[in-house]
């Protein structure tokens, strides 16, 4: 399984995410802080 993803900075202090293999999607957006907990927790680390 091929699971890609791309990020992309937005200048309201947001972060865009979408698929990388079907860009015609709708692009998902998270905070900063949001996404950050997210890669932690992927990592092992604490969600805050």
């Amino acid at each position: 399984m091929n699971n890609c993803v791309e990020t992309a900075p937005l200048d309201d202090d947001q972060l865009a995410v979408r698929d990388s293999k079907d860009t015609g999607l709708p692009q998902l957006r998270f905070s900063a802080t949001a996404w950050t907990s997210f890669v932690a927790a992927l990592h092992g680390g604490p969600v805050s």
